[in-house]
């Protein structure tokens, strides 16, 4: 079954390569949105695709790559959008 969450990750999450370590994780995990930095400090994805791949790349933003201190991960379900494949928004 395909789904959709908005998932915000709060922390030291700018300027160390969280969009392109979790853009990678999402290709490999077959999902479909994108990811971008927020003025706030924050970053936003949209990511749609199989509810156990989505599990696993949720998981994956709960710890983020080397550098990063993850303090908090929202998300949200929502109604699907039709992405075709999973971009990093500038």
């Amino acid at each position: 079954m395909t789904s959709h969450y908005t998932i915000i990750v709060t922390g030291q999450v700018q300027k160390i390569g969280f969009r392109f370590h979790a853009n990678l994780e999402a290709i490999r995990s077959n999902l479909r949105g994108f990811i971008r930095n927020e003025s706030d400090g924050t970053v936003y994805i949209e990511a749609e695709g199989d509810e156990d791949n989505l599990r696993h790349f949720i998981k994956w933003c709960h710890e983020g790559p080397k550098n990063a201190v993850i303090q908090k991960v929202d998300i949200k379900k929502g109604p699907l959008a039709g992405y075709h494949e999973f971009v990093i928004r500038h």
